[in-house]
């Protein structure tokens, strides 16, 4: 995503050069007494801000190679685009209607300012939450997750088709165990992993009466670990 940006910052570099030609131009054309006032120098640097905190928003979400992450940074850059929209509306308002009280122009810009930087915020921190709750998500997932592979690579070295049945249902009961795992699942996790890997062996040697003995073992080491994850929850 970061090749992508200089594009972007070429067409924001573009429209900012518009708003100036295009603010300075028709202030030349107002009447003298009413030229480059106060409210117009408030509208201008509240516009200019807009457009300076949407590059900055762009640049941190363009920075982004991670799919997961530019997804929950779609908030940001769609809450700083409706600022620039609503800061360019409220700073023409200061700049072009003849007479307009600073004072009224200076409100409305800090609160329009105030409600989407807290908007901005609140959405980083939503993102930041989301991003903290997969990632632990994924960490408590890992053993099953990993215990399938295994599981399913084994079927490569089974030599005979009842050693392959065998370890297929040990296949089946590990896929369709509870994903989530927890710290006092650890040392019944631990046992299976050492299961497995006698099973391991014992799949690679074709020796067919510790596959079965030790798969019925590796079966009810799996049986308890789900009994233990529903009484967890």
């Amino acid at each position: 995503m970061k090749r992508y940006f200089k594009y972007y910052r070429l067409g924001w570099l573009i429209s900012l050069i518009v708003f100036n030609i295009i603010a300075f131009i028709t202030q030349w054309q107002m009447p003298e007494n009413s030229q480059f006032d106060g409210a117009f120098w408030i509208g201008y640097i509240f516009i200019t801000l807009a457009f300076l905190g949407q590059l900055g928003c762009s640049y941190y979400f363009f920075r982004e190679d991670n799919k997961e992450k530019i997804f929950l940074n779609i908030p940001i850059i769609s809450i700083s685009y409706s600022a620039l929209i609503v800061a360019l509306i409220a700073g023409v308002l200061c700049m072009f209607i003849p007479s307009f009280p600073y004072w009224i122009g200076v409100i409305i810009c800090l609160v329009v300012l105030a409600f989407y930087v807290i908007a901005i915020i609140k959405a980083k921190a939503t993102s930041d939450i989301v991003e903290e709750i997969d990632a632990k998500i994924k960490t408590q997932t890992l053993f099953i997750k990993s215990l399938t592979t295994d599981v399913d690579s084994l079927l490569l070295y089974a030599k005979s088709d009842e050693a392959k049945e065998i370890v297929k249902k040990v296949y089946e009961a590990v896929r369709y165990s509870d994903p989530m795992s927890n710290e006092y699942l650890l040392e019944l996790e631990q046992q299976i992993s050492e299961s497995f890997q006698k099973l391991s062996i014992a799949v690679k040697a074709d020796d067919i009466e510790n596959i079965k003995f030790i798969s019925d073992e590796l079966m009810i080491l799996i049986q308890k670990r789900n009994h233990k994850c529903k009484m967890l929850k």
